[in-house]
């Protein structure tokens, strides 16, 4: 249920590669930085600009004045940056995508048609096709005492070897405005989060969490 093809379409990321060999996705996280840089260097110059500090946009990619991409990143074709978009570095983020007002995004890999649009902070993740994120919701991916990031999955508990590690989102899955996920919670596909809820270990495909 935890491997990446189990909560992940992977035909939707150019980073689908990365995940080649991997028994968990959170696996994919420490390789981010060198795959982009790979894979950048393999890009068509006829289909994406390469900028300064490893920043490879596709040519149809929509990035507002007031955007800002630090690098290594990768931007697909289609996709929308809007307004003050924080790009921080180990980025890649799929076709069609939109990252919205004020969003900040962190060694993540956003996969094709996910949606982070307002006031929303993604660190050590991965969010996958189709996934949302309402206005307001975050990833937490530090824990209070800076120990590693466990991840909970019934009376298993799964060592990351990670400091750092935010969520995994499925596939389509939706997340309510100004939910907070804790460092390790996974949200499998087709499952919906209600507003200002906190999610905390994995949450089964096609299910509902509300803290309410």
């Amino acid at each position: 249920m935890l491997k990446p093809a189990s909560l992940l379409d992977l035909s939707k990321t150019l980073a689908k590669d990365i995940f080649n060999g991997l028994d968990y996705p959170w696996e994919a996280l420490p390789l981010i930085s060198s795959f982009i840089l790979d894979l950048g260097n393999s890009l068509s110059p006829d289909e994406f600009h390469r900028h300064e500090n490893n920043v490879w946009i596709h040519k149809t990619a929509e990035i507002a004045p007031s955007a800002f991409i630090e690098g290594p990143a990768i931007i697909d074709s289609d996709t929308v940056l809007r307004h003050s978009a924080f790009i921080r570095p180990n980025a890649i983020i799929g076709k069609s995508a939109v990252i919205g007002n004020s969003v900040e995004i962190k060694n993540s890999i956003i996969f094709d048609c996910a949606q982070v649009p307002h006031f929303n902070y993604v660190g050590d993740s991965i969010l996958g096709y189709k996934a949302h994120m309402g206005a307001g919701s975050i990833t937490s991916n530090v824990k209070s005492d800076y120990s590693i990031v466990h991840v909970k999955y019934g009376e298993i508990k799964i060592c990351t070897g990670l400091l750092k590690f935010g969520t995994i989102l499925g596939d389509n899955v939706e997340v309510g405005c100004n939910a907070v996920l804790a460092p390790g919670s996974l949200v499998c596909r087709n499952s919906t989060v209600y507003p200002t809820s906190f999610v905390r270990g994995v949450i089964p495909e096609n299910s509902i969490l509300t803290n309410h």
